[in-house]
């Protein structure tokens, strides 16, 4: 007996659950608001998303194969591919060298780096030399890169449009989605 009154008492001590002052169609609303600004502040500030503008990158990136880049670490190292804003236009590269290398694309299309040649296993064509353009060698200036398109042959990179500053850098690459997957 004595237990049931302690459990009369507490029930009536039990302090009554408080309900929202907002109903659940208010709730919706302003929780859909958060997961919206938190995916405009991500996407806009933190990553980028975009089409591969052309077929530069192929067969490694196809045109309108989607891309997702990270926007905030702009320090990359050779062989990342980044999205890169060059005189008004985006471009997708891959980053050969850094400042104080010296590149020199030859007469016979090969690729020189620090006086090394190099051999690319992911690389299908050969790396024409750009007449008019660019003087070689070339020593890439500090904060900058030298670009080339995995699609050597008639691709603009930096055998056309110079070093890359780290300025002009957009994002490095993190992820690719199929065009043909969607």
């Amino acid at each position: 007996m004595q237990q049931t009154e302690q459990q009369d008492i507490a029930a009536k001590t039990k302090p009554k659950k408080q309900r929202s002052p907002m109903n659940p169609i208010q709730t919706f609303l302003l929780n859909a608001l958060i997961i919206v600004t938190v995916v405009w502040l991500l996407f806009g500030y933190v990553f980028g998303l975009m089409p591969a503008p052309n077929g530069d990158m192929a067969p490694n990136i196809r045109s309108g194969d989607l891309l997702l880049y990270y926007r905030l670490n702009k320090s990359v190292q050779p062989q990342d591919v980044v999205v890169l804003r060059k005189n008004g236009t985006t471009y997708v590269a891959r980053v050969i060298a850094a400042g104080g290398d010296t590149v020199e694309v030859t007469d016979d299309a090969r690729l020189v780096i620090n006086g090394n040649a190099v051999s690319e296993t992911n690389i299908y064509t050969a790396t024409p030399r750009y007449e008019g353009f660019v003087e070689y060698p070339l020593t890439v200036p500090a904060d900058s890169f030298f670009v080339l398109a995995d699609h050597r042959s008639g691709s603009e990179d930096s055998r056309y449009y110079g070093t890359v500053s780290k300025d002009e850098l957009l994002g490095r690459i993190i992820t690719v989605v199929r065009r043909d997957q969607l």
